[in-house]
């Protein structure tokens, strides 16, 4: 059999046969949805410990004429990173977790398998006077995080996590090992933000730290509709159910300085000085996730790795043009009947609005008032509770399109939602919907990314084959 011959030689191979292949499958998989008997499984989970595995892995599935799927921290919203529909392994990075953080020069290196937990808590053991943009779960894995784009609540000071990356090592479809410099600065911008296993291996990140305040100021203040979120967000009411909106902010700064800035711009959010607490930043991002003021930043190292035990579907959109009152009264109905969809609004502006659509393949810069995500998540097994709650997710999606980007209707590449093409005609080429997909996450950038797919994948054979390849491999 060829799972007998895959890889052959090297340590840390796990197939069905063993005990722990289940354990080891499931420790990483966030969305329950494929961790169902009936999802597929890989032939091989090859826990890479070392280059050597990744150079390996890669040389041997080549020759075998299987693919593989890159898993970091598991929290790929549609488990492309360890599912597939053809035969495949999966190479997990996650034991490629160091961090070595160079105060001098204001850089670190961050290999793939290391959470962003780990990368602010190895920051703060060095400076209270720097920090990095990038999300607010600490177990996300860096190597997919960042090689999506990475975005989080320093966006509007600093920029996404790929504007602040300057260099990386990565393997290559021929098991060699690339830096910047020998990989060229094709390559070097399609992996920042085009999704970085479209085009090799990612092994590490060398990113810029941005400087932070000595403390900042936190608050979330929760307004429900019958309370005036309406007012405050630009209601209604159904029986005895309600939306609430939670409002959660970060100054680089001093509550005084924050205060007046808000009293003067935002005077409908009502902020008083008792909604507000000055912490270290290292502190800020256990808030965000929702931590307890007073959590040790130990917690960001040592919170679960394994996946929470529900179920969920997430989207995107991007909004260029206020959405009137009354239609927010319209959702916020909308959310009551169908209960289960939560929206989380993230604000642009500021360097996100500076940075041109060009200079990293993430296209959605100036002109965009906020994205959305979408989360619909449910806890009941089987597959009709799937189909109802996934049926509930588009109908929501479908019901926001007047209000969001349209042709195309953009979408953020690291909330994939490999249904978002699912209202093509039949008559449309794999290609064409491939290309249709492309524009939506890549925008203007498409054209390039397949440029450099020609340059680096020795399977596909034609231009038009490679749209739809660099967009299955990421999607």
């Amino acid at each position: 059999m060829i799972v007998d011959v895959i890889c052959a030689g090297l340590n840390n191979i796990y197939t069905a046969k063993d005990n722990s292949f289940l354990t080891i499958l499931h420790t990483l998989t966030y969305n329950h949805r494929f961790s169902a008997p009936t999802a597929p499984k890989p032939l091989a989970i090859v826990v890479a410990r070392n280059e050597s595995h990744v150079q390996g892995t890669i040389l041997c599935a080549k020759e075998h004429g299987i693919q593989i799927r890159i898993r970091s921290g598991g929290h790929d919203c549609e488990g492309l990173s360890y599912v597939s529909d053809v035969p495949f392994i999966i190479l997990d990075m996650f034991p490629f977790d160091s961090v070595l953080v160079d105060i001098v020069n204001q850089s670190a290196w961050v290999q793939s398998g290391a959470t962003l937990g780990a990368l602010y808590y190895n920051i703060a053991k060095h400076t209270n006077l720097h920090g990095f943009p990038a999300g607010v779960c600490p177990n996300v894995g860096a190597g997919g995080h960042f090689s999506g784009g990475g975005y989080g609540n320093l966006m509007r000071k600093h920029g996404l996590s790929v504007d602040n990356i300057i260099d990386a090592k990565l393997v290559d479809a021929n098991g060699r090992i690339h830096d910047r410099k020998s990989m060229g600065e094709d390559l070097f911008w399609a992996i920042r933000g085009g999704g970085g296993a479209s085009f090799g291996v990612i092994l590490s990140w060398k990113i810029r730290l941005v400087p932070v305040t000595p403390r900042v100021t936190v608050f979330r203040v929760k307004r429900d509709i019958e309370n005036g979120a309406t007012d405050v967000v630009n209601t209604t009411n159904s029986s005895n159910k309600t939306v609430e909106v939670t409002f959660i902010g970060m100054f680089l700064g001093q509550t005084e300085g924050l205060m007046s800035l808000l009293n003067h711009s935002f005077p409908e959010l009502g902020l008083v000085q008792s909604d507000c607490n000055e912490i270290p930043w290292i502190n800020s991002t256990l808030y965000w996730y929702n931590y307890p003021i007073g959590s040790p930043i130990e917690t960001l190292v040592n919170a679960p790795k394994g996946p929470e035990q529900y179920y969920f579907k997430t989207m995107s959109d991007y909004v260029k043009m206020p959405i009137p009152k009354e239609s927010l009264e319209s959702i916020w109905d909308l959310m009551i009947k169908v209960e289960r969809v939560r929206m989380e609004w993230n604000p642009y502006g500021g360097k996100m609005h500076e940075i041109p659509p060009s200079e990293t393949p993430f296209p959605h810069r100036s002109g965009n008032l906020f994205m959305i995500e979408y989360l619909t998540s449910w806890g009941e097994d089987g597959v009709i509770a799937n189909n109802v709650y996934l049926n509930i997710s588009r109908f929501f999606y479908e019901y926001m399109a007047p209000y969001v980007s349209h042709a195309p209707r953009e979408a953020f590449l690291n909330y994939r939602d490999v249904n978002i093409g699912a209202n093509y005609p039949s008559n449309e080429t794999r290609v064409e919907i491939a290309q249709s997909y492309g524009t939506k996450y890549f925008g203007g950038n498409l054209e390039r990314l397949v440029y450099v797919k020609s340059k680096v994948d020795p399977v596909t054979s034609s231009d038009m084959n490679r749209v739809y390849h660099l967009c299955s491999i990421n999607y």
